[in-house]
């Protein structure tokens, strides 16, 4: 042990250092006597940072902070003040204490809650061993003298002393930390409209939703489907838009629009009789109108006499599948039954197209 380790001598030392210290006028001086009285004390920094080579601190460090506390308690110094001693043992502490404080903590945080984390983890191990559980927030606080604000931000604060690592083992080895931890689900905020859709395509006619499934769900063409469904390519790119649409305003809208075609909106297939032997279509004639134009024909071919004409205005129908062609076929024929005339005019394009096949040659 050092000549110069006891209370006695270290505080003769320093009584010694600053009385030359005043003396010299000589800075250099001062200086070399200043670093020799450091140097001679150095074993009572080293012994009060051995306290603390048990802690999460590299030993090397702490005893650094400690030399550091020890030349700020030499400068510092002033003999009115009492024993260097005890004075230098608190400047050494508290520079410690503060490394601590400063590096101990992985995330910073202020420096209230650090201190408020400690009497926190101090008081749940005195309750739990009161009372024989672990002790509800409530008590926590009371016992700390903090409201359970402060309590829960104390309590959220102390899991950032000490970071781990996510690459770090767990289990047999084979995984990590990282992978036990979910990842943001992107589809969450999509459950509400998924739920109001799937309730919205309840209400879609059925061929519509199996339109929508084959095209969104089965990723078939639009002519695969109008293949499937015998309707054209252009009749299915109609349905898709006015399904989508439907669907677009209902989402965005709070009460359900009703459905195109509901109480003989346009795209419902209606016959209006006309005067001179005429009856106008107005609609698609697909095949689920197919019914319609039958019932809507049948009886203007009963009240036409024979030999005489009856023609069907085809201008305000804008498609024509392969259905309703078969069946504006089957109405020819028995139109010719009844020696009756059966004539189509006004064809757009498109229906002329279909039709051409089974009624124009």
């Amino acid at each position: 042990m050092s000549a110069y380790s006891t209370l006695e001598d270290l505080d003769a030392i320093a009584e010694t250092y600053a009385a030359d210290r005043d003396a010299s006028a000589d800075e250099r001086a001062a200086r070399r006597l200043r670093d020799a009285t450091i140097q001679r004390m150095l074993p009572m920094a080293d012994r009060l940072a051995r306290r603390y080579r048990f802690g999460s601190e590299p030993a090397d460090d702490v005893a650094q902070v400690a030399r550091l506390g020890l030349v700020k308690a030499v400068e510092r110094y002033d003999p009115e003040r009492g024993s260097f001693t005890a004075y230098a043992v608190s400047v050494i502490t508290g520079e410690i204490k503060r490394h601590f404080r400063d590096t101990g903590w992985n995330v910073h945080v202020p420096r209230r809650l650090q201190e408020l984390a400690l009497a926190v983890g101090r008081a749940k191990q005195d309750l739990t061993a009161e009372l024989g559980r672990w002790p509800t927030e409530a008590e926590l606080a009371a016992r700390c003298g903090v409201d359970r604000e402060d309590m829960r931000a104390a309590l959220v604060s102390g899991a950032g002393y000490r970071a781990v690592s996510l690459s770090q083992p767990t289990g047999d080895g084979t995984a990590e930390l990282g992978d036990l931890f979910g990842s943001p689900d992107r589809d969450i905020d999509l459950v509400p409209d998924r739920v109001s859709l799937a309730d919205l395509l309840d209400r879609m006619p059925q061929r519509e939703r199996h339109l929508l499934t084959m095209r969104f769900q089965g990723n078939h063409t639009q002519q695969e489907i109008g293949d499937e469904l015998g309707i054209s390519q252009m009749h299915v790119s109609r349905l898709l838009s006015r399904a989508l649409g439907w669907l677009r305003e209902a989402l965005l809208t709070d009460a359900v629009p009703p459905w195109p075609g509901e109480n003989d909106e346009p795209g419902m297939l209606q016959v209006i009789p006309e005067l001179g032997g005429r009856a106008r279509v107005i609609g698609e004639i697909d095949r689920d109108n197919t019914a319609r134009l039958r019932a809507g024909v049948q009886p203007l071919l009963a009240r036409t006499h024979a030999g005489s004409r009856l023609t069907l205005d085809l201008s305000r129908v804008p498609l024509l599948d392969a259905a309703g062609a078969g069946t504006l076929l089957t109405l020819r024929r028995a139109a010719a039954g009844r020696d009756v005339r059966l004539e189509l005019t006004g064809m757009q394009p498109h229906v002329r197209q279909v039709a051409s096949a089974l009624l124009l040659r």
